[in-house]
């Protein structure tokens, strides 16, 4: 693991880099894995990040990108 999780990291890293590359651009990072709220080592991946709002409210996010609720796109996953 000494090796696994710095390279995880520094992936994570660089996808957040890909993301967002200047300042006007725009963009939601989603971590679905459980583990980094309730395993020690994902403060290292969360910690690893450039700051940028959190949540865990789809009502957010749909605020961020100016969705409504009589929005008619289909969520992606149903």
């Amino acid at each position: 693991m000494e090796y696994q999780l710095p390279q995880a990291v520094i992936t994570l890293k660089q996808g957040v880099g890909r993301l967002i590359r200047d300042v006007n651009d725009r963009g939601v990072l989603v971590l679905c894995d459980p583990r980094l709220g309730t395993k020690g080592y994902g403060r290292v991946f969360l910690a690893s990040l450039p700051p940028m709002s959190k949540t865990r409210k789809l009502e957010v996010v749909q605020r961020f990108f100016g969705l409504t609720a009589d929005d008619t796109r289909e969520p992606v996953l149903g």
